[in-house]
């Protein structure tokens, strides 16, 4: 199926400064738009798929720090 005549979601990244470093916070905005027979679909698989993504972002992050 061609979704490219769909409207989009907005994925915001947002740093914060911590005490304990640094705060990741991703959202993901928009699905209000997208036609209600398919919305939940595309909800639980962009889901499904940012989830992943911060598993992976904090693994990497596990590795790349700097000795303390």
């Amino acid at each position: 199926m061609d979704y490219s005549t769909e409207p989009t979601t907005l994925v915001a990244f947002r740093l914060r400064e911590t005490s304990e470093g640094v705060q990741l916070t991703l959202t993901e905005s928009g699905f209000d738009q997208i036609p209600l027979e398919r919305r939940a679909r595309a909800f639980a698989a962009n889901e499904g798929g940012w989830s992943l993504q911060m598993i992976l972002i904090s693994k990497y992050l596990e590795n790349a720090a700097p000795p303390q």
